[in-house]
C-alpha cells in the first residue's frame, strides 16, 4: 500500500473531510480521554463531598462523645464524695451512738444507786413508822 503523502506531513482528513494536523484516531482517543478524565475529576468532587460529609459526622460524634466521657468523669467523681461523706457521717452517728449509749449507762447506774436509796430510805422509814407506832402504843 501506498503511502499518503498529506499523513506522512501529519495532516489528515476527518468525517467530514476537513483537513486535521491530529490523526483522527488519535483525536477521538483525546476527547474520550478527556470525558473520561472529566467523569473521573467529578467522581472524585463527589468523593472528596462525602468523605467531609463523614468527616464532619465522626468530628461531632467524637465531641459528643468527649462531652458525655466528661460527664461520666464527673458523675463518678461526685459518687465517690458522696461515698466518702456518708462514711463521714456514719462514723459520726457511730460516735454519737457511742456517747449515747454511755449517758445511758450512766443513767441507769444513778437509776439503781437511787432505786437502792429509795429502798434504804424506805426501809429506814418502816422502821421508823413502826418504833413511833409502838412509841405511841406504850404511852
Amino acid at each position: 500500500m501506498a503511502k499518503d503523502p498529506l499523513a506522512e506531513a501529519g495532516l489528515h482528513f476527518d468525517e467530514l473531510n476537513k483537513l486535521r494536523v491530529l490523526d483522527p484516531e488519535v483525536g477521538q482517543k483525546t476527547t474520550e480521554l478527556k470525558e473520561e478524565c472529566k467523569e473521573f475529576v467529578d467522581k472524585i468532587g463527589q468523593f472528596q463531598k462525602i468523605v467531609g460529609g463523614l468527616i464532619e459526622l465522626v468530628d461531632e460524634l467524637a465531641k459528643e462523645a468527649e462531652t458525655e466521657k466528661m460527664k461520666a468523669i464527673g458523675a463518678r467523681n461526685l459518687l465517690k464524695s458522696v461515698a466518702k461523706q456518708r462514711e463521714a457521717q456514719q462514723m459520726q452517728l457511730q460516735a454519737l451512738i457511742a456517747e449515747k449509749t454511755m449517758q445511758l449507762e450512766r443513767q441507769a447506774l444513778r437509776c439503781d444507786r437511787y432505786r437502792i436509796e429509795y429502798e434504804a430510805l424506805s426501809k429506814v422509814e418502816a422502821e421508823q413508822s413502826e418504833f413511833i407506832d409502838q412509841f405511841i402504843l406504850q404511852k
